[in-house]
């Protein structure tokens, strides 16, 4: 096992162990250090990690970006999280369920667990909370940091306002503490079902948003997407348990009109580049990076079949993405639907 040596003015409160070195993890990794904590920084590709380790900059994800001298990269996650009790796991939705298993063989009675994932399980469609219960229990204090954020901007010290959502409330606290700083501002919340489900469906929309900005469509229709979309997010969370309030703040609206509306977000780079003609595998090879938006989509889908809500935008998404339907004709589609009441 690597041995790990935590040199800081924060080292008495506890190392903190970041899972996860992409993008969004390198960034958060940077922050917290920034804010005065000793931060281990793990990542699976030992070679990326040497490098950061050598360099002091992740080269691929974040290139601009210095890493302060109390973050520690490493590959060996033993060592990562061994005597850590501040657990901030950030790795894509399809790697959740592994990622916390393997935690779980190393610390099986690790009393808290925070993340920053957004997204569901796949196939099954349910949620990342659930999957920490079942290695952890539910007497397990748990957080999710979701919210309005690109992983580049975060990095550069960029104002930004994000949503903290816990079961107990000292630990959301604790982490928003640790989080909370003069760039960044935490607003905390009870809801962990609606946070989840605005961070996942989310994803979905914007995928719509690229297509329908690639198609050439114009400002009017991403305002009436992003609308009709929130309708459609706050429908599928509500009927999940989630709180109506959720649905208008920051991690649901916020982050629906960010990832809907810059290029920054993976997402929106892939409808983009489907709505251009490219096809799935190709809108994947452009963006490079994981785009959570694809498989979001199917689990977004079963998710509204299986509870009897109405997601038309996710439907036609659907078509495009799994059914090989021209984007034009999702859109179509879409514009053919009967009247309704705007409530509806």
């Amino acid at each position: 096992m690597q041995q790990l040596s935590d040199t800081n003015s924060n080292s008495a409160a506890g190392p903190v162990a970041v899972i996860g070195a992409g993008s969004w993890g390198t960034a958060l990794a940077v922050l917290l250090a920034q804010q005065g904590h000793c931060v281990r920084l793990w990542g699976r590709n030992a070679d990326a990690i040497s490098e950061m380790a050598s360099v002091r900059k992740n080269l691929r994800y974040l290139p601009d970006t210095e890493l302060p001298q109390s973050l520690l990269p490493t590959a060996d996650l033993q060592a990562a999280i061994a005597d850590v009790d501040d657990v901030l796991v950030v790795v894509p939705s399809h790697a959740f369920a592994q990622c916390v298993a393997s935690l779980a063989k190393i610390r099986p009675n690790l009393p808290t667990l925070a993340w920053a994932t957004k997204g569901f399980e796949p196939e099954t469609g349910r949620f990342l909370d659930d999957i920490v219960v079942d290695h952890y229990g539910r007497e397990c204090a748990r957080a999710l940091l979701s919210g309005p954020t690109f992983a580049g901007e975060v990095a550069r010290g960029l104002p930004t306002a994000v949503t903290l959502a816990g079961n107990s409330d000292a630990f959301t606290q604790q982490w928003a503490r640790r989080f909370h700083g003069s760039n960044l501002r935490v607003y905390t919340s009870t809801d962990l079902i609606g946070v989840q489900v605005a961070g996942g469906v989310k994803n979905v929309l914007a995928v719509a948003a690229g297509i329908a900005d690639g198609l050439g469509f114009g400002s009017n229709t991403r305002a009436a997407l992003i609308t009709r979309g929130l309708a459609e997010l706050t429908r599928l969370g509500l009927r999940l348990g989630g709180r109506l309030e959720t649905f208008s703040g920051l991690a649901a609206l916020g982050d629906l009109v960010l990832t809907c509306s810059d290029d920054q977000s993976r997402n929106r780079r892939f409808g983009l580049a489907l709505a251009a003609g490219a096809s799935v595998d190709e809108a994947l090879a452009r963006v490079g990076q994981v785009v959570e938006g694809l498989r979001n989509t199917r689990e977004v889908k079963q998710l509204a079949q299986r509870n009897g809500i109405e997601m038309p935008i996710t439907e036609q998404v659907y078509r495009v993405l799994f059914e090989h339907c021209p984007p034009r004709e999702a859109v179509d589609a879409l514009l053919a639907r009967e009247l309704k009441v705007e409530a509806d």
